[in-house]
């Protein structure tokens, strides 16, 4: 298993377009990937989940991957991370 922390820095938090954004990044992946966030934890490859976490500005989440492709997925996901929120 594979781990990542990251502080949000995107004004609005996760809401709808880079939470679609992400979905679709994690969905690249066979591992399994999860983002947890305030003792909340959901399925980073389904959009309500991700929603449901509430994650706001300055909140740090946790990327878990799983898998196979988990250095890979990993990797993938801290590069949109740094681009995106």
């Amino acid at each position: 298993m594979k781990e990542l922390k990251y502080t949000i820095k995107d004004e609005q938090g996760i809401h709808a377009r880079p939470a679609g954004m992400l979905v679709k990044e994690a969905s690249k992946f066979e591992s399994s990937i999860t983002i947890e966030s305030a003792g909340k934890t959901g399925d980073a490859k389904k959009i309500f989940s991700v929603m449901s976490l509430g994650v706001k500005c300055g909140n740090e989440i946790t990327i878990k991957a799983d898998g196979v492709d988990e250095a890979q997925a990993i990797s993938a996901i801290e590069d949109f991370l740094s681009k995106n929120l």
